[in-house]
């Protein structure tokens, strides 16, 4: 095929390259979803070569444009640009389309081993995208008001779907990007009436989407025709010039456009178009039909537009030295962001000693979420990039840093204290996105243990990415007391346990909870979940190097030890208690605290067998379903049904969380063994 001659030739050339591309990597591996990409092909043409400020040499530039493919079943849409903008994703990568170990996986994956380049978040559930958008928004917005519009000031972009727009995560994070203004985040809204069950028309005909958006707070424009391309470069830079409100362009496209039989139908949507469709729609468009993965002359240099990407990283390069050498402490906090703080186990100067040298002598029992408020004080100063908030709760899980009116982010001014309402989905899908967009540090969401069910996906799909996000969840068992058995979590533990690359901290008092922080902040790669008591708990002599490492000797022993009592969180306590009575019946018994069970299994078998000698009986004890514990004790005591309302000491009393039945189990198992 010869080069174009006109820019509209080329225009049409490109968009159809996007097209065959497409077309090609979901037939070859007879999977995947090839209507998407095929109708929204100008829209990703005019975002990657016309629009975005992104560098493929470069793809972590921090003040590129990011760009979120919400609708992430469309992945061959990304693909394709992809390879055609010049990132390192070979021609191929894009044969091996959902093959094992490639680059192109079904849905767009980026974690800390499976990196695609330009891929900035992992996405696939609808909805997610969505929300991870708003994150990297709120991010960017946060750092440009920090650090100056010189060196931080970009857009974020994404091309969402009605089943996105379905989801209730979208509806939450959509609200919350309109509460917050948030100018520099434009979508655009396939719209193309199809879903997989048939036409919209069967659940989503009567809801009026630009309207709900209004509503929201979004500015909201339309282009008739998605193969208008000079009409969709337009209607983005009304969207660039409107800075006060995000923008969705709701674009209308034929879904498998120009596929002659399929287009326009549910059966461009899942499935390959298959071969002698592949055939027709290419000689439809004038193409060689026997000619796959095509890319014809004239498209790449298209794309790359004479090194614009490059130009302007280097230009933004030119203004964050002049801005280095007149900023020189603040320089130097941008660095630390950047690196993602302590990232790789390097730790950050003087945390661990300020956060050891906590002063708790002037309380006898504090719950760990106040002792968590106290901890968030004391690090706030050495990680200024770590923003987040409650959904709704601020007041009842303490997750806020000091500093009133002046931290707190609204649409006057982006402090580091985040309102994100009743949107506990559309907070973990948010905070993702913070988290992705690179600069802020450990960013954080917190809610009731309880309502982790309501953000699961988000918690799931952070930690398939990898991302260093920290869940905050208080009120962490049936002691809440009256609220009841609605309010009261006893699977979500080992729910939140049951996640590959989840860290789960449960600490047992104030200084576990400060050191549980430090492990956070310093130690760990991945996401970690904190659980945290709304009951005051005694406070504790730790081994502060043992709480790192999962477990630990709390309470020796008086005498040759016969039993291990272990504990979780506030049942630490409980186990302590049963280990006096037992000593008051001559049974000599050893506390050991487990405030990680994923920190634990991570050490070496010498340190495993010294905690958990193999050769002494053991007995667990959290206010929680006993599933999981056989891997580490002979017996456990939980609670393995839902909680009752009432006070939340006669809650654990009823439900055998208590000194006194952790004593007699312990002893029915030291009958049971000498038998």
């Amino acid at each position: 095929m010869e080069a174009a001659t006109s820019s509209a030739s080329i225009d049409q050339l490109s968009v159809d390259t996007i097209r065959t591309l497409s077309m090609d990597g979901v037939q070859k591996a007879n999977s995947g979803h090839p209507g998407l990409p095929m109708g929204m092909a100008p829209a990703a043409y005019v975002l990657f070569a016309k629009v975005m400020r992104h560098n493929p040499e470069d793809p972590d530039w921090p003040d590129r444009d990011r760009f979120v493919l919400s609708a992430g079943h469309g992945s061959m849409l990304l693909y394709s640009v992809l390879h055609l903008s010049g990132y390192d994703l070979p021609l191929d990568e894009l044969k091996k389309f959902r093959q094992w170990g490639s680059l192109t996986p079904g849905h767009p994956e980026r974690d800390r081993v499976h990196v695609t380049p330009g891929v900035e978040v992992t996405t696939g559930p609808l909805g997610q995208g969505f929300a991870n958008g708003v994150g990297m928004a709120l991010a960017e917005r946060f750092l440009r008001e920090r650090y100056g519009s010189e060196v931080m000031d970009h857009f974020t972009y994404a091309i969402v779907s009605d089943g996105d727009l379905m989801e209730g995560v979208a509806s939450e994070a959509a609200s919350l990007a309109g509460q917050y203004g948030l100018g520099k985040l434009i979508y655009l809204y396939d719209d193309n009436s199809i879903s997989l069950d048939g036409p919209t028309s069967l659940s989503f005909d009567r809801e009026d989407v630009a309207k709900r958006f209004e509503a929201y707070g979004w500015h909201v424009s339309e282009v008739h025709d998605a193969n208008d391309v000079v009409a969709l470069e337009a209607a983005i830079t009304e969207g660039q010039r409107i800075a006060d409100k995000p923008s969705l362009i709701r674009v209308t496209s034929i879904i498998g456009y120009p596929s002659p039989h399929k287009q326009g139908t549910s059966k461009a949507h899942g499935a390959a178009l298959g071969e002698d469709e592949v055939r027709a729609t290419k000689e439809v468009m004038g193409w060689d039909p026997d000619a796959h993965f095509l890319v014809p002359d004239g498209v790449y240099e298209q794309f790359a537009g004479d090194g614009r990407g490059a130009a302007a990283q280097a230009e933004w390069e030119e203004r964050l030295a002049t801005w280095r050498s007149a900023n020189a402490e603040l320089a130097r906090e941008w660095d630390l962001a950047w690196e993602g703080g302590s990232y790789g186990g390097r730790p950050l100067p003087g945390l661990k000693d300020a956060l050891r040298s906590m002063d708790w002598s002037d309380k006898d029992k504090i719950a760990t979420r106040s002792a968590g408020q106290k901890v968030m004080a004391a690090f706030a100063p050495f990680v200024p990039t770590m923003v987040g908030g409650a959904a709704d709760l601020s007041e009842s899980t303490k997750t806020e840093f000091p500093g009133g009116d002046d931290e707190r982010y609204s649409r006057a001014k982006a402090g580091r204290n985040m309102y994100f309402g009743v949107r506990e989905h559309g907070m973990g899908g948010a905070v993702n996105g913070l988290a992705a967009h690179g600069g802020i540090v450990r960013p954080y969401g917190s809610t009731f243990l309880q309502f982790a069910d309501y953000m699961r996906g988000s918690i799931r799909l952070g930690s398939l990415t990898g991302l260093r996000t920290a869940w905050v969840f208080t009120h962490d068992s049936v002691a809440l007391g009256e609220d009841g058995p609605t309010h009261q979590p006893v699977e979500h533990l080992a729910g939140l346990r049951a996640i590959p690359g989840l860290t789960v901290l449960r600490p047992a008092d104030a200084r576990e909870t400060a050191e549980a922080w430090r492990v956070i902040l310093e130690d760990l790669e991945g996401p970690a979940a904190l659980a945290l008591s709304r009951q005051d708990l005694p406070i504790l002599e730790i081994d502060p190097d043992g709480v790192g490492r999962g477990a630990y000797v709390v309470a020796p022993a008086s005498g040759e030890a016969r039993i291990t009592l272990v504990g979780t969180g506030a049942e630490v306590h409980t186990a302590i208690e049963a280990q006096a009575i037992l000593a008051g019946e001559g049974i000599a018994a050893r506390v050991v605290s487990m405030p990680s069970w994923e920190l634990f299994a991570g050490q070496d078998d010498a340190y495993r067998d010294e905690v958990l000698p193999a050769t002494l009986p053991s007995v667990s004890v959290e206010a929680a379903i006993t599933m999981g514990w056989e891997r580490w004790v002979d017996r456990a005591v939980g609670i393995d049904r839902f909680g009752a309302s009432a006070p939340g000491p006669e809650v654990l009393e009823r439900l055998g969380i208590t000194g006194e039945h952790v004593a007699q189990v312990a002893k029915d198992l030291l009958g049971a063994v000498s038998s």
